[in-house]
Parts: structure tokens; sequence; C-alpha cells
């Protein structure tokens, strides 16, 4: 065993932080060789004066760095290094067809209903012309880094996402490359390696997997029909101690929770009582006319409130905005650029240019009118096929959730689905773990690149899975 010992009377962040560093640190410069057994843990708090829990915390965030091994009983070692090196990349290949033959890309024929981007309205070349003339009247600036953040995209970040009568100052708020990039901003910015984040059990992967990779660790809490119960959040908050919720608190993405206006307030009660932050997403309660009270009017000091243009405008234009608690901004607007490289000048600039000339409210205003009319094709058509089938929807949001009728369980549904030229995306790729009931769901999406065709063509293929599942699927191969 080493005999090492650090010290970490002195740095920046917590202990255990600290620790990781020291650790790090130490085999960088050999200190601590490959093949090295750090100190038992019990060891080490008591030399250093700290509990044992730092010293676990700190093991655990080198040990996700890739940096150590352990294993109970044996103790934690330094992992050999490995050299510097070119690798050829590993062949890829293609998995067999379930019939023969070649496995055929999922552009080919397959109808593709797995996309929320906005519908195809018309808007493209619009957006096209305002792109052209901000490249002339900008100048310079337009093929230039971002230097500073014009006040026109705060005041237009400021108008897209006011809502039930509340605004956010414009001088809290920034644009970001699309709402996932300012989550991952804002996660960065009040948080370190190895704090818990927490998300719905049931919720859009990658946020959560962009946040392990970054070294937080994730904390899950209870999906319900009407978004997290905030009794399991008390009790994960006063568990595991979160140093932030990110949550869609209306229309959850892929169950179409909400919270109620009551259980807000609870939420907030909570975070405060736990000194949580909130991170509020709302890139599908952005589409409702008419939603209960954002998070952000209840808890302004605590809550970051995000919206794009994705779901409703453009979603290849990659813009969002984020509002920001007061003392957080230069924070987040630092993490964003770290975390992105910049956001390209002009489509920020287009992205403005939409919401403040009133094209943008226009064009989401059309989405909507295509959503509605879809999703009530679908409820249609899937719940005539099977009188056991449970379609969760809302007028104002281009997906809906099905619960499937025995005996189809949802990657049995989805293979299937597939087999006959559709793809839908299945509940187990909204897990971020293991989840303690059954979840028989598939998301179906409306709107993406689907034409009016395309979309009935899919409904009527997965309509008719439905109506008898059990001739529908052969599992031989």
């Amino acid at each position: 065993m080493t005999n090492w010992l650090p010290d970490i009377r002195t740095g920046d962040g917590p202990l255990y932080a600290r620790l990781a560093g020291r650790i790090e640190n130490a085999i960088e410069t050999g200190d601590l060789p490959s093949g090295a057994k750090l100190p038992p843990q019990r060891n080490l708090a008591f030399d250093l004066g700290v509990t044992v829990g730092t010293v676990s915390r700190a093991y655990q965030i080198v040990r996700e760095r890739g940096l150590v091994s352990g294993e109970v009983g044996r103790g934690t070692y330094v992992m050999e290094r490995q050299a510097d090196e070119i690798r050829p990349a590993p062949a890829i290949r293609q998995a067999p067809a379930p019939r023969g033959g070649e496995r055929s890309p999922l552009v080919d024929n397959t109808i593709a209903m797995t996309s929320t981007a906005a519908a195809n309205v018309g808007q493209g070349p619009l957006i096209g012309e305002i792109i052209g003339k901000a490249s002339v009247e900008t100048g310079y600036a337009g093929i230039d880094y971002i230097r500073s953040i014009p006040s026109s995209w705060q005041e237009a970040g400021s108008q897209w996402l006011a809502h039930n009568g509340w605004t956010p100052d414009p001088g809290t708020v920034i644009p970001t490359l699309g709402v996932h990039a300012g989550i991952m901003a804002a996660v960065t910015a009040v948080s370190t390696i190895g704090d818990r984040i927490a998300f719905e059990e049931l919720c859009y992967p990658a946020t959560p997997r962009a946040v392990a990779m970054s070294g937080r660790r994730v904390a899950r809490l209870k999906s319900t029909p009407d978004g997290i119960d905030p009794e399991d959040f008390e009790h994960v908050c006063a568990q595991q101690h979160p140093k932030a919720l990110v949550l869609v608190a209306t229309l959850n993405n892929p169950t179409l929770g909400t919270v109620s206006e009551e259980n807000r307030q609870r939420i907030v009660e909570i975070a405060r009582r736990y000194n949580v932050w909130i991170i509020e997403d709302n890139i599908y309660g952005g589409l409702k006319d008419q939603s209960p009270t954002p998070i952000a009017s209840m808890a302004p000091e605590r809550t970051f409130h995000l919206d794009g243009l994705s779901k409703s405008v453009s979603a290849g234009l990659r813009s969002g905005w984020i509002s920001c608690p007061k003392g957080t901004l230069t924070r987040v607007v630092n993490a964003h650029r770290l975390l992105t490289g910049g956001a390209p000048f002009l489509l920020k600039e287009t992205a403005a240019r939409l919401v403040l000339s009133g094209e943008a409210t226009r064009i989401r205003s059309r989405v909507r009118e295509i959503i509605a009319k879809r999703s009530n094709l679908a409820v249609e058509w899937l719940s005539a096929a099977n009188p056991d089938v449970e379609v969760r929807s809302d007028p104002d949001c281009p997906f809906v959730w099905l619960t499937l009728p025995d005996p189809w369980l949802p990657g049995t549904f989805g293979k299937a689905a597939r087999e006959v030229g559709v793809a839908v995306d299945v509940a187990d790729e909204y897990k971020i773990g293991a989840i303690s009931y059954p979840c028989p769901n598939v998301r179906i999406s409306l709107t993406g690149p689907l034409s009016d065709a395309q979309l009935e063509q899919g409904l009527a293929a997965l309509a008719d899975l439905l109506s008898s599942p059990s001739l529908n699927f052969d599992s031989y191969e």
C-alpha cells in the first residue's frame, strides 16, 4: 500500500472535490504510479480529519474518470496508463436482417415516427430570407465570433419565454444552442463533479446521459401521470442531497405528465428547504396557449427556465434561450461557451428576428394546427384498433404515449413495427435505470419530416399490429 497523504486544507470547492483533484494530480505526476494501492478509505479519512463519506465520494469521482479501479475486499488501485497512440477505428459490421439479405438504412422506406421537430408549414423560404438579410445587414459581425450578446437577442428571448402572465427580465436571459445545451450550461454552472442531479425516471434520455458523462451523478424521481411526485422529491433530497432538479413540468417527454399548480408550489417549497436549484425545461409547454404557471415565476431566485424553437418553428436553427437566477448569468454564459464552442452569430440573429417580428409566433400557430389535427387522427386510429389500447395525448403535443395491450411488450412491438416499415420509440429508451413497475408503452411522434400521407400510412400499420397481436409478430428467425 502506498504511503501517500495529500494536503486538502486549501483549494477551491468542497473537500471531496479537492481530494479527487489531488489524487488525479498525483497520478499525473507519478507520485501514485500505475498499480499503486490507494490508502483504505477509513485510514485516509482519519489521517485527513474528514468523514469516510468524503473519501468515498472522492474515490468514486476518480473511478468514474477511469483513473482507478476497485473491488470489495481488495482495495482501490491506480489503473495502468495507456500509451498515447492512434488506433484504427473498429470495423462496423451490419447486423443481418431478420429474414436474410441486407439491412436497409432507416432513411430508405421506413416511416420514422420518432421525431418531434417542428412540422413543415412552409417556413423554410422565410427563414432563408431572414438569414440572407441578416448576413448583409450585420456586416463583419455576421462572420465573426460572438463578442457580446446584443440586447435584441435578450429581448427576443424574454418574449419567447414569457408565459401565463410571467415575463423574465431581458437582462437575465441569454441565447443558447438549443435547450439541451442550455440545460447542460446550467448544470455545469451550479454543480461540480460528483454532485447529484435529479431527473424524472422517464424522461428525454440525452440529458441525464450527458450529465453523467460530465462526472455528475443522476438521482431518479418517480414518474406519475401528473409528473414528479413531490413526496418522492423530498425523500430524494433528504437521502441523496441533489444539487439541482431538471424537469419538464408541462408535457413531460414521453409521458405527457403535467405538474399541477399545487404540486409546483410543493416542489418549490422542498427545493428551498433543501437548497436545490431548479432547471425548468419548457420546450413542450411552450406549444400550449394555456398552461400552468411557470415554476420560474414562483421561485425566481433558484429557477432556470428554458424554451427554444425546435418543436415550434425550426429544429435546424438550434436556437433557444435560458433565463437565469440572480448572480448566475456570467457562470452560465461561460459554461455555455466552453461546452459548445460558442453559438453561430447568424443563427442567433435569425432566431431573434423571427421572434421580434412576430413571424415565430405565426409559424408556431400553424404548427399547433398541424399537431392538433394529427393528434386527433392518431387517437382515432389507435383507439379503434383494440379496446384495450390506452392513448395519452394532448392537442398541443407532437407525440402520443401508447399503452400496449397484452400480449405486446415494447421491445416486440417496436421490432414488429420496424418489420412493417414503421419506427417508434419504446419505453426503455426513456428510462434512466430500472424502474419498479411495468411500463408497456411506446412513444409515437407526429411531426418531424412526416407528410400527412406518411403519418396516415404509419398509423394504419400500427393499428393493424394492435388489432391482432398474436398474428402480427413472428419471433422465429
